[in-house]
């Protein structure tokens, strides 16, 4: 009984304790409230946190999709080096595969994480991609890095550099040459640098082994890229933009577009296939075209007729509202040139003498290439591609010599050979295009010469019967001299008489 009543006594006196203790602690608090002013109470509320909770120790870097206007290049990266590391316990990862590519492409899906281990570093990815808020902006996506923050630098000078290397190394190895067009309707490809191009693979088998022209040629062209591509550090030293500028220009069906396809394929490069008539002003160019990634090639086809949209306006006299010449020269040679590295710019014209003098100098067009109608070079390279000859057919000679007396463009030549697999046959009809073609040029060339003795007898009849009216207008004013004159003799006459 003693107990219980003790126990009963240190409860009652605990609780007044703690009774005394909250209100005392209330008192403090309004106290506080009224004396401290809020900005100070939330400092210190935040100090006591940090103070009584434990520190992290864990670091997240956060690789966004885009820079700016370009691609982030350490996300494409992570893209492409991440989906050699998803485990095989993974649930859910993407899976595509083109049909010139070697290998299938894995990637990662929304909010799925993937473990990675480089040189004893523990790390953390995790893909996150934010729904647009509207339909003006762009879904976002990112990649989460995480890891302890004592290996910060270790991560930053060691394992993205790793990643870099290794993201280079899979698409130099699988590389799929893609033909990039403008609000193009097709697949779109996500390293294309955003919504403004679309892409479809470049299907064009042509490569500089078959391309139907000159031999030095083709080497002149190969030595110059070859060149190109391995003077980074010389471009830098010199100051100047790593780009190169090509003009192929001469008659429709030279092989233009082959050539432009032969390049990429030859390089491993991107096309970006750019339409002037579709753009309105210097500010829409330049966006588009920073767009583009670096190893592409830039075309620019017809460039001669783009020329004509270059004082399209629309309502007003800036140079943002309208498309330029010179806003189109600043960015194959002004500040705008060196946004980007390793890029090839195409200009094609069925008429260079049309074309500006300011887009013709070197720096803009350094290269100028003209695509000849079908030699007997070309002629023998494509009976080797199109029908599998190795030696000389007996219709060769005949072929050769009319190819150096005809104007044939080599597409015309491959459309004639594609009409039979037997060689007699198909090399048949080379020769009766050739003729009909030699005997359409007579044609034409005779009609020619006569409209010009036509021309020239007009003229000297026009010029004879000129000669005669003016010879008879001035024997008629010599007539009427002659006659005032001996009027006036005759009252001088007159007015003597006595």
């Amino acid at each position: 009984m003693f107990g219980f009543s003790e126990m009963q006594s240190s409860a009652s006196t605990l609780f007044s304790a703690y009774a005394s203790l909250a209100a005392s602690m209330m008192l403090v608090r309004s106290m506080a409230n009224e004396i401290i002013p809020n900005p100070v109470r939330s400092y210190i509320q935040s100090a006591i946190h940090y103070l009584f909770t434990p520190l992290s120790t864990q670091l997240t870097v956060i690789v966004d999709e885009h820079c700016g206007l370009t691609r982030n290049q350490v996300y494409e990266a992570a893209e492409i080096y991440l989906g050699t590391k998803i485990s095989p316990n993974a649930e859910r990862f993407k899976v595509h595969k083109t049909p010139r590519q070697k290998n299938l492409n894995i990637s990662i899906q929304k909010n799925e994480e993937v473990d990675d281990t480089h040189q004893n570093v523990q790390l953390k990815w995790r893909f996150v991609s934010v729904e647009p808020q509207d339909r003006h902006t762009g879904e976002k996506r990112f990649f989460e890095l995480t890891f302890d923050k004592k290996f910060k630098e270790k991560v930053l000078s060691e394992y993205l550099p790793f990643v870099l290397a290794k993201y280079k190394e899979i698409k130099d190895n699988d590389k799929e040459v893609k033909l990039y067009a403008m609000n193009c309707l097709y697949d779109y490809d996500e390293g294309g640098g955003g919504g403004v191009w679309g892409s479809v693979k470049l299907e064009h088998p042509s490569t500089f082994e078959t391309l139907a022209m000159d031999k030095e040629m083709k080497k002149a062209i190969i030595d110059d890229l070859e060149r190109f591509v391995k003077r980074k550090e010389f471009y830098k030293k010199v100051g100047r933009a790593w780009k190169r500028g090509y003009l192929l220009y001469g008659p429709p069906g030279t092989g233009k577009s082959s050539l432009i396809a032969a390049m990429a394929n030859y390089l491993k490069f991107d096309i970006y296939d750019l339409e002037l008539t579709n753009l309105y002003s210097n500010s829409e160019l330049r966006r588009i075209l920073v767009s583009t990634t670096n190893r592409s090639i830039i075309v620019i086809e017809d460039i001669d007729c783009s020329a004509e949209m270059q004082e399209r306006q629309l309502g007003n006299d800036s140079s943002n509202t309208k498309l330029t010449l010179s806003g189109l020269l600043n960015f194959i040679d002004g500040l705008w040139s060196s946004c980007g590295d390793e890029r090839i710019i195409v200009f094609t014209t069925n008429h260079k003498d049309r074309l500006d003098p300011a887009l013709l100098r070197p720096g803009r067009m350094d290269m100028h290439i003209h695509m000849s109608y079908c030699t007997t070079q070309g002629f023998r390279l494509l009976a080797t591609n199109y029908l599998g000859l190795g030696d000389p057919h007996r219709l060769f000679g005949e072929i050769e010599s009319l190819i150096e007396n005809v104007q044939a463009t080599p597409a015309e030549i491959a459309e004639e050979l594609m009409k039979s697999d037997d060689a007699d046959i198909a090399l048949g009809e080379v020769v009766n295009f050739l003729k009909r073609k030699k005997s359409e040029a007579n044609n034409i060339e005779e009609e020619k010469n006569l409209a010009l003795e036509a021309h020239d007898n007009k003229q000297k009849k026009t010029s004879g019967a000129e000669k005669e009216a003016k010879r008879m207008k001035t024997e008629k004013i010599a007539n009427r001299t002659l006659r005032n004159c001996m009027k006036r003799s005759t009252r001088g006459r007159r007015h003597r008489m006595p």
